[in-house]
């Protein structure tokens, strides 16, 4: 399963390329309301199109009003392009391996 519960209210989600993550992402948006933040892998995804793109929107927005953090990490080269592109890269927390973001969920809860 790719999404990993890493603490009561920390979930870890190692994405994949679609379907997988667009199904991912719904996933983890049904959980929002048991009060977990979550770390989202992005090394295993190569590519992301535009319905990938408006899934991240609406599980920032969702996260916001449930006032849960997402962190985003492992990030290739490509989709760091495309996140750029959109602007996206402006509206979510971005660091560089999953330990880091565990880390920083972490310090954050305490």
């Amino acid at each position: 399963m790719p999404i990993e519960q890493w603490s009561d209210d920390i979930v870890l989600v190692r994405l994949n390329d679609d379907p997988a993550f667009t199904e991912d992402l719904d996933a983890l948006r049904r959980r929002f309301d048991e009060g977990i933040s979550a770390v989202l892998d992005f090394s295993a995804v190569r590519f992301v199109n535009s319905s990938n793109l408006g899934s991240l929107l609406e599980l920032r927005k969702q996260a916001q009003a449930d006032e849960r953090r997402l962190i985003l990490c492992g990030v290739g080269t490509s989709v760091w392009g495309a996140l750029l592109v959109t602007g996206i890269d402006k509206l979510f927390t971005f660091v560089d391996d999953v330990p880091t973001a565990l880390a920083s969920l972490q310090l954050d809860a305490k």
